[in-house]
């Protein structure tokens, strides 16, 4: 059976505490159920995974876990008629890395319908430095858009907009010609955000 490295966390029942993560060897007989394996070839660390990693707060609620809310890579095998072998996807959410295990590991087992063909001008590394922040910040947009908030209906303020769902927020919404307001609590970031297309930036 094939083996590979994937960070795995723990909690000392006793205790009732996380216990420091591990890299350790699995197999694919340590996965969850699913209906497609998929060869991880790229994730990202988020907010949650630090949290996740670090134990600071109760992301993981399943044990043990594989952290990783996010990854691309490609179909190994699948039960599902939506995927095959060799198929490129991509994850984001779906409580992966919390209560099933995630992408920080070289093989993962999930739902079919989690999954998204990865689409074929993507690469990987580009599809990860977009991310689980990048997905989150767009359905925010389409999000006003659907709302009839356009451009012509005055400034947009985004919030943590210094953070990774904020910076890709502003980049789009400056794109899409927005006036942007970028509120942040890091006021030595003002620099970065007014090159992604702020306005304006203001103190939280």
């Amino acid at each position: 059976m094939e083996r590979f490295k994937a960070i795995w966390i723990t909690k000392d029942e006793d205790a009732k505490r996380q216990n420091p993560p591990e890299i350790r060897e699995v197999g694919l007989d340590d996965l969850m159920e699913g209906d497609v394996t998929v060869r991880v070839e790229q994730t990202t660390i988020n907010y949650k995974d630090g949290l996740a990693v670090t134990g600071k707060s109760p992301v993981v609620r399943r044990f043990p876990m594989i952290p990783g809310i996010d990854f691309t890579g490609t179909v190994t095998a699948s039960d599902s008629t939506d995927f095959a072998t060799g198929d490129k996807v991509l994850l984001n959410g779906f409580g992966v890395g919390e209560t099933h295990m995630g992408g920080f590991a070289g093989m993962a087992r999930v739902r079919s319908d989690w999954l998204i063909q990865r689409p074929a001008d993507l690469t990987g590394h580009e599809a990860m430095a977009i991310g689980t922040a990048g997905y989150t910040a767009m359905l925010c947009v389409i999000a006003l858009e659907r709302h009839g908030i356009l451009p012509d209906r005055g400034p947009v303020l985004v919030t943590g907009a210094a953070g990774g769902v904020g910076s890709v927020a502003v980049s789009l919404l400056a794109r899409l010609g927005y006036d942007v307001v970028a509120s942040t609590g890091r006021r030595e970031e003002e620099g970065y955000l007014k090159a992604l297309g702020a306005g304006e930036v203001i103190d939280r």
